[in-house]
């Protein structure tokens, strides 16, 4: 049962990943996430629309970028979503029982081990994957869906019980 749901679209303008970050950061502290996993937050929501933003600036500049957040009591969701058609593998770091997986399980997980051959920074698939790969480093619960409607980010946390309004 979700308690709470909050749909942001915005113009794929970096200045607007500020406001995404702000309003992920209320709906977090709201849906009862510990102060210290909102720098985690705040970082992985960054990265995720920084990512979304970058793909629709080269593919889709009139499309919104879309971000939910959602609180089903137990867990705080958030997914941003672009509007980018591609194929891709299925990136999934399903949840370990700790909170925020180290990097070098994040790189194990993107395949990024021994990646010798991401050298070029400027290349979008190899930013890509290196966002990819920090955002496994702060979130516990990672899953990326790429297909013809565009990639879906899901970052998850597990909520505290009992929070108040």
């Amino acid at each position: 049962m979700v308690r709470s749901t909050v749909t942001l679209r915005f113009t794929a303008l970096p200045a607007h990943v500020r406001t995404a970050r702000f309003v992920a950061t209320a709906v977090a502290r709201r849906a009862g996430l510990p102060e210290s996993l909102l720098d985690e937050v705040r970082l992985a929501v960054s990265e995720a629309c920084s990512l979304a933003v970058r793909a629709h600036q080269r593919h889709a500049p009139a499309v919104p970028v879309e971000v939910r957040l959602s609180d089903d009591g137990k867990t705080f969701c958030v997914e941003v979503q672009d509007a980018v058609p591609r194929t891709g593998r299925a990136v999934v770091q399903p949840p370990s029982g700790r909170p925020n997986a180290n990097a070098a399980a994040a790189r194990a997980v993107l395949g990024l081990d021994g990646a010798e051959g991401l050298t070029d920074v400027d290349d979008p698939a190899t930013r890509e994957q290196l966002g990819l790969a920090v955002i496994a480093g702060l979130v516990d619960d990672l899953r990326v869906e790429y297909g013809p409607a565009g990639a879906v980010i899901s970052l998850r946390w597990p909520a505290a019980e009992g929070v108040a309004e």
